[in-house]
């Protein structure tokens, strides 16, 4: 288009364009801690329950000496332990010790005792998320990743209509609102609606920052910026690890993680509008402001005859694409290669965020020190990344999805074969796979986009988007598959990895080919036409007769 020609005349990724985007790429990392700090917030752990004996205030996880365990607690055979829910039904007198006969009846506890050799706080122990209570932990979960995929429908289409710049700085600003209040909340539901509109916010500064920063660099460069605010958001994930190791109450460290973005405020005055959102919106002079004071910045020299020339021609250009765009998201579905396509892209995005959340949620039921745990899966993450930055032009994008996901897949699954006593193997192999995901997540976006076409690629990215927060949900509730046995949650995210790598090995590679702008052009994407193939034939055909 006639505006990224202009963007690669003010220099693809200049001066300004990558000081901007470093601004940008900052906020990923307080919306790393907000994703993933469940891990250190919401922490599980041993529990019993609270015997009548006991008082609430001074009760030890262990039960003393002359209180044995199996005179006050049923054995449990599903988990081989004692019971973490029910208690013996006795008058738990002196003589009924001495006796030393276990009553077999049992009830429900009415209260609990937490095992804090781990955690000191949690808001699992504050209002007792555990027996039948437990899938209030996991519905936390879940709607935090419900205001994620709330919040990319409204603040995009906000975002849209009344600029990227006041929807990007609210966002900002109920980040903060939303982490503080659940860090204050007195009760259970008031903490999940904050949480619920911290995800909205989440949403809305990843999102609204991505537009901007892809809105100023030239295509020739998107690749690599896409690419680079992952890692910030990674830096993010390893700070999380030492401001929990830090902070050990629940309710400071939910505040600590949200107060730093009260810095970005100052961005009001730092980040621009976008230029392009501007032209499009016809308010032309603010848009020509921005763009000469980007040429400025970046020691180009830009007349107002070739801004013009160029503001021309864009136009001339959003005019043709507005009567060509008839084109729906149901179109997809209207035909066979593209219908199955499309399934298999959306399938890819559940899949990834599935994994990448139900993976780096997972490491508290890996055994070991959490913390150190938590450390390694952020580490990991940048050598992903950094393969797929010199994977994607070199092996396409195909072979680096494809095989990403598999080698994570076969990771996860080889758990199944680790003795119960074997923490560090398990580990071991739980990194390999959270890498190998991470990369695989890396390249999603990219993909996708470039198999749709240009005529319903945002509506068919916004589905795709939608797909990835379902998987996000299930990936709470898989988390709790741990309880039952430790390696399962590894083992049902391995079989997705692997069923979505050999389901993408159906898409067409996308590296240097003309990509498809019309919904005709998404239809035959990918396929040979009866002529190739029968020229195929006949060449073949030539070289074996000249042999």
């Amino acid at each position: 288009m006639a505006y990224d020609d202009l963007l690669k005349h003010l220099g693809d990724f200049g001066r300004y364009q990558k000081r901007t985007y470093f601004l940008l790429c900052l906020t990923s990392i307080t919306c790393a801690f907000h994703r993933l700090s469940t891990v250190f917030i919401a922490p599980k752990a041993l529990h019993r329950c609270l015997m009548p004996y006991e008082t609430a205030g001074n009760a030890n996880f262990t039960l003393p000496v002359d209180r044995p365990v199996n005179l006050s607690l049923p054995w449990d055979e599903s988990t081989g332990n004692w019971s973490q829910c029910l208690r013996l039904d006795a008058n738990f007198t002196e003589q009924y010790f001495q006796d030393g006969l276990p009553n077999s009846e049992t009830v429900p506890c009415q209260d609990w005792v937490f095992d804090h050799s781990k955690y000191m706080s949690s808001l699992v122990f504050e209002w007792n998320l555990v027996c039948d209570k437990g899938w209030l932990r996991s519905l936390a979960d879940t709607v935090f990743m419900l205001g994620i995929l709330i919040g990319a429908v409204v603040f995009g289409h906000l975002s849209d209509r009344y600029g990227r710049k006041p929807i990007f700085f609210f966002s900002l600003v109920l980040q903060v609102v939303g982490g503080v209040a659940a860090g204050f909340a007195p009760e259970f539901l008031p903490f999940v609606l904050a949480r619920l509109f911290l995800g909205m916010s989440t949403s809305g500064v990843t999102l609204v920052a991505y537009i901007i920063g892809m809105e100023m660099v030239s295509p020739s460069k998107r690749i690599y910026a896409g690419v680079i605010i992952y890692y910030f958001f990674t830096i993010g994930y390893i700070f999380t690890a030492f401001i929990a190791y830090a902070i050990k109450d629940w309710r400071q460290l939910q505040i600590a993680l949200s107060l730093p973005g009260i810095a970005f405020f100052v961005y009001w005055w730092f980040i621009p509008e976008s230029a392009r959102w501007l032209l499009a919106k016809g308010r032309d002079a603010e848009g020509e402001k921005i763009l000469k004071k980007i040429a400025k910045v970046n020691g180009i020299d830009l007349s107002d005859g070739t801004l013009d020339k160029f503001l021309r021609d864009s136009q001339q250009e959003d005019e043709k694409s507005e009567q060509t765009r008839q084109a729906s998201i149901f179109d997809l579905f209207k035909y066979p290669n593209l219908r199955r396509n499309s399934l298999i892209i959306f399938f890819l995005w559940f899949v990834n965020s599935c994994s990448y959340y139900g993976l780096s949620w997972n490491v508290s039921n890996l055994g070991g020190n959490d913390y150190l745990n938590f450390l390694i899966s952020g580490l990991v993450e940048i050598p992903a990344y950094t393969f797929i930055l010199f994977a994607l032009d070199r092996l396409g994008r195909k072979v680096t999805l494809c095989g990403s996901m598999l080698v994570g897949g076969c990771a996860l699954l080889l758990c199944i074969l680790v003795p119960d006593d074997c923490s560090w193997l398990l580990i071991t192999l739980a990194m390999i796979g959270k890498m190998a995901l991470t990369a695989s997540y890396g390249v999603v976006y990219l993909f996708s986009a470039e198999q749709f076409p240009t005529v319903v690629r945002t509506a068919a990215m916004g589905v795709s988007s939608t797909a990835a927060r379902l998987g996000g949900i299930l990936a709470a509730f898989i988390y709790d598959l741990a309880d039952v046995w430790k390696p399962l949650p590894l083992i049902v995210i391995g079989t997705l990895a692997l069923l979505a790598g050999v389901s993408s090995l159906i898409l067409p590679e996308t590296l240097h080919k003309t990509l498809p702008e019309t919904i005709e052009d998404g239809e035959q994407f990918g396929r040979r036409s009866n002529k190739e193939v029968k020229n195929e034939v006949i060449e073949a055909a030539r070289e074996e007769a000249g042999k």
